[in-house]
């Protein structure tokens, strides 16, 4: 891993308009992506934790650009992805893919594996027919599978050779970026190791760079360098894995660490200052979210505040950075 970002976001926001009565009149937006600012470094494994609907989804998608930001801007490679044309954004597609989270809805049911998976190299006109063919046999042992798949359709396969399909389509194009969406989080436990194992083999031998996005802490904690955690909306803390499962900082985050169920009993203390952490409550809506800090509803440690002014994502020693006023970066390893 290097200290040079291959993908930025500054200020990222997404909002989806609401709109009611005959005339569609607009009465508000969602936030599903309000303000984030986030930095994935070249050869890194970067988590992305948070409950569902937080925007785990919208940020990765808007981080390749497959939907229009409302604001803010999306660097990949030190260049501005909204700034380009449309054919060098289709050049740099081959840079950025996605696995994404339904291993069989994302593959087209009518067409055969061998087809599924040399899509892209005949989109982007890689290669002969000869070639592409032999290319996807190649990928197709990549990642588990016999040859012969190829001239088998979907529907063929079990949940985990189906998600195995996807991930050879995804690296068909040859990618430095990509974005695991919940990419094993519809698979029993037992196929979730295996492409958990799978992903990190590949990760070390293509030198990929990757977004996990998950909502499972006890995964994201084996796959990934560092861990950011997010909020409706918002990303509440960073740090690498270690620091997160040690010293995690803001409440939300600790709140999760305890839901994180522990079954050997010798590793139960370490994490035992979570256990008091209790959520109450549901998430607030996302078309109108609380006053200043998102989480104060919800926090038992909230402050006044907490209440006014939204607390700003900053970094302490090491990079670990928290948005919270009662708990701050610069405490960090102090209690």
């Amino acid at each position: 891993m290097t200290d040079a970002p291959l993908v930025e976001a500054r200020e990222l926001r997404k909002y989806y308009p609401v709109r009611v009565g005959l005339l569609g009149r607009r009465r508000g937006a969602v936030r599903a992506v309000d303000g984030v600012t986030l930095a994935v470094h070249a050869g890194e494994t970067l988590g992305l934790v948070g409950e569902s609907g937080c925007g785990k989804s919208t940020l990765g998608r808007l981080l390749l650009r497959l939907i229009e930001p409302t604001g803010g801007d999306v660097r990949f490679g030190g260049r501005s992805l909204l700034g380009i044309r449309a054919r060098e954004l289709r050049g740099l597609r081959r840079e950025m893919q996605i696995v994404f989270q339904d291993p069989y809805g994302s593959l087209n049911p009518r067409m055969r594996v061998g087809t599924i998976v040399g899509e892209g190299l005949a989109i982007h006109r890689l290669g002969t027919r000869a070639e592409r063919r032999t290319r996807v046999h190649e990928l197709l042992e990549m990642v588990g599978l016999s040859p012969d798949a190829a001239q088998r359709y979907p529907h063929e396969f079990s949940g985990g050779q189906r998600q195995r399909i996807g991930i050879a389509r995804a690296l068909a194009v040859g990618p430095r970026f990509i974005v695991a969406d919940e990419a094993v989080s519809a698979l029993d436990v037992s196929i979730q190791a295996q492409i958990l194992n799978l992903l990190q083999d590949l990760r070390t031998r293509l030198g990929l760079t990757m977004l996990f996005i998950a909502h499972d802490l006890r995964i994201v904690e084996h796959v990934s360098d560092r861990v950011a955690i997010m909020y409706l909306g918002r990303i509440v803390e960073v740090a690498s894995t270690a620091e997160i499962y040690s010293n995690a900082r803001h409440p939300y985050t600790r709140a999760l660490l305890a839901a994180v169920p522990v079954p050997d009993p010798r590793q139960r203390t370490s994490r035992m200052s979570h256990a008091r952490l209790v959520l109450g409550g549901d998430v607030p809506s996302p078309i109108a979210p609380p006053s200043g800090c998102a989480f104060h509803p919800r926090c038992p440690h909230a402050e006044d505040v907490c209440r006014r002014v939204v607390p700003p994502l900053v970094a302490g020693r090491g990079g670990h950075a928290v948005a919270c006023h009662v708990f701050p970066a610069d405490a960090a390893g102090k209690e």
